[in-house]
């Protein structure tokens, strides 16, 4: 698909190191550059304006060339359990969302990787929406930079977990996925630790055996979502191209890192998917892999043409895949802000109050 109104090439967020050597050129001593990559990632300095150890001709000339490119908050909306959904305006325009889910301890960021989605699964939101385009990695690393910063959040201590799980599917946009991946894991930058990265996919078979030799990666996650071929087809079309037993094989193939497991997603639709029967083929489809199971009741959106499964079925599906490996309820958060997993749609406050 063609991107419509792409962004500015060159941005300040988005550059490593050597990046930013190219953008100084020759010129310049090479240790300007690191002194530049970390004022804006370490340090967390708003622009070239700020970082005081620069030459005064040095920061009004790359001010005048090279726009830092963070996200501006165009809107935010609080949920009562806490949860913060940020409507964010990019450069050229477009908005995607990012939302901050504190927790005791620590706080979970789930940020976009495209300007909405392609992939069109049936009980998702942000399908409706279609595909605006691929983010750059500066936007991606920059929802966790921005946010970051608004909230005083310390990258340096283990307290940030990343999912990359909000708008769009990271796997069509792997290569910007994997820089921003890079310089959110740096030390020498955000230093957030690649265990607390998260990356979920619908599952685009070749892009996941790249991902797996990719030195610097995420953690992987893959939405399940049904317990055969026939009723995934129906609930992700994707899965005409990309079929679940190839897949499962795909996932086989996945090469783990030593204190790495692969992480099974599965929105249970009421009537749909949530049956004993698909919860033991599940069960069996999972069999041998090193993995856990999240469960995720639907989280219900207009649009949507299936209901949330009552809690005693959820209860009852949960048990049975729980007899062959861990299986996890996941709390909605954000609910009555359209932030749960699957509802960012880009909802606006005319579109909340109404749906209230």
């Amino acid at each position: 698909m063609k991107e419509v109104n792409a962004p500015p090439a060159n941005t300040l967020v988005g550059m490593e190191i050597a990046d930013i050597e190219r953008a100084l050129g020759p010129s310049e001593p090479r240790f300007r550059a690191r002194q530049i990559y970390q004022a804006i990632y370490q340090q967390r300095l708003p622009g070239l304006e700020s970082i005081s150890g620069l030459p005064k001709a040095l920061r009004t000339r790359l001010a005048e060339t090279l726009p830092t490119g963070l996200p501006v908050p165009e809107r935010f909306y609080d949920s009562a359990d806490g949860t913060r959904r940020y409507l964010l305006k990019l450069a050229d325009g477009k908005t995607i969302e990012t939302v901050l889910m504190p927790e005791e301890g620590r706080v979970t960021l789930c940020i976009s990787t495209q300007a909405g989605c392609p992939v069109n699964c049936k009980f998702c939101l942000t399908a409706l929406i279609g595909l605006d385009r691929n983010l750059t990695a500066g936007e991606i690393a920059g929802q966790v930079l921005l946010l970051a910063t608004l909230h005083g959040l310390s990258h340096s201590e283990g307290r940030i977990n990343i999912v990359m799980m909000g708008q769009g599917e990271p796997l069509l946009n792997l290569d910007n996925v994997l820089k921003a991946t890079r310089l959110l894991t740096d030390p020498a930058g955000m230093a957030i630790a690649p265990r607390r990265i998260t990356l979920s996919t619908s599952g685009i078979i070749p892009k996941i055996a790249e991902l797996g030799a990719a030195p610097v990666r995420p953690k992987l996650a893959i939405s399940l979502n049904a317990s055969t071929e026939e009723q995934r087809r129906e609930l992700m079309p994707i899965t005409r191209k990309y079929h679940l037993r190839d897949l499962l094989e795909a996932c086989r193939a996945y090469p783990l890192r030593p204190w790495e497991k692969l992480t099974f997603e599965y929105v249970l639709l009421g009537g749909v998917n949530d049956t004993d029967a698909d919860a033991r083929r599940v069960g069996k489809l999972l069999a041998g892999l090193n993995c856990t199971v999240n469960l995720i009741a639907l989280n219900p959106g207009p649009g949507i043409p299936y209901e949330t499964p009552r809690p005693e079925r959820v209860a009852a599906f949960q048990e049975i895949v729980r007899r062959g490996m861990p299986c996890f309820l996941r709390k909605p958060r954000g609910l009555d802000i359209f932030a749960a997993c699957g509802q960012l749609k880009r909802m606006a406050d005319q579109d909340l109050v109404h749906l209230a």
